[in-house]
């Protein structure tokens, strides 16, 4: 892993998420730059998916559970060669790269979603399966800290751990914040952690924005066995930008041109 490699990916993704939401004066920033560097880390590190295997099974999976942020993952699928479309063509019509996933769309997307919750329950259907088929390959879901206010990710993790997909890793990305400000003010879904181990999961904590802290989550998501792995990653919701950074205003707001200088002034290429 080099560390700068992945800094620079990761600042690219941000820039691509900056470019789609100010071209399509709409899309969900906030949570898309928080967990980039999550993403960057799944597509360039974890996951064995490439151009010349992405319409296959034999490959691990990827579902966008907070489909909302589909700038995140567009700009990392563009980022890693999965795409070859404009991303200036966000949200526009007759574009492949609408408001939220489409599979039927695009082959390096594994789930269409926008329903919050149902990502999650998805992705453990597609771990049965894989344990069905004998796949080796792993599954892995993003969940928002917001989201998990939808009970069918519980029910879905309930699932998981009755039939032991360790080939799941469920990823919380714990920003603290959703469209209405900050989540325990809205309905208090925390804590995270030990809800997930007293359904029965293994659960890791990490700093979802360092890609140290991240490598040894994933790490012992593949040591684990026996059951789900749950890692709860700690983001910054708005991450690189300095007035999006910790501001639920920016969850689903586009930049105008000023701010859209800003930004891409405060996501300079690393060097």
């Amino acid at each position: 892993m080099d560390i700068n490699v992945l800094k620079k990916h990761a600042q690219n993704v941000r820039r691509n998420i900056i470019e789609m939401v100010y071209a399509a004066q709409s899309g969900h920033p906030g949570g898309s730059l928080g967990s980039a560097d999550i993403l960057t880390y799944l597509y360039f590190e974890e996951m064995n998916i490439t151009d010349t295997n992405k319409a296959s099974t034999d490959r691990d999976r990827f579902v966008l559970s907070k489909g909302h942020c589909s700038p995140g993952l567009y700009g990392i699928l563009k980022e890693a060669g999965l795409i070859d479309d404009d991303i200036h063509t966000f949200r526009q019509l007759g574009s492949r790269l609408q408001g939220h996933p489409n599979m039927n769309y695009i082959e390096a997307i594994d789930m269409s979603t926008g329903s919050l919750g149902q990502g999650v329950s998805t992705a453990v259907g597609m771990a049965i399966a894989n344990k069905l088929d004998k796949n080796e390959n792993r599954v892995y879901a993003l969940c928002g800290d917001g989201e998990s206010e939808e009970g069918i990710v519980w029910e879905a993790l309930m699932a998981a751990c009755h039939y032991g997909l360790d080939n799941l890793c469920i990823i919380f990305d714990q920003n603290g914040l959703q469209i209405d400000g900050n989540v325990q003010d809205v309905i208090g879904p925390l804590p995270l952690k030990e809800k997930a181990e007293a359904f029965g999961a293994y659960t890791v904590e990490c700093d979802g924005n360092d890609f140290d802290s991240l490598a040894a989550a994933f790490k012992k998501a593949r040591e684990n066995k026996g059951k789900p792995t749950v890692i709860i990653a700690h983001t910054v919701k708005g991450k690189g930008v300095s007035y999006m950074e910790n501001n639920y205003a920016w969850h689903g707001a586009a930049p105008k041109e000023d701010d859209y200088k800003t930004a891409m002034e405060d996501l300079k290429e690393v060097n």
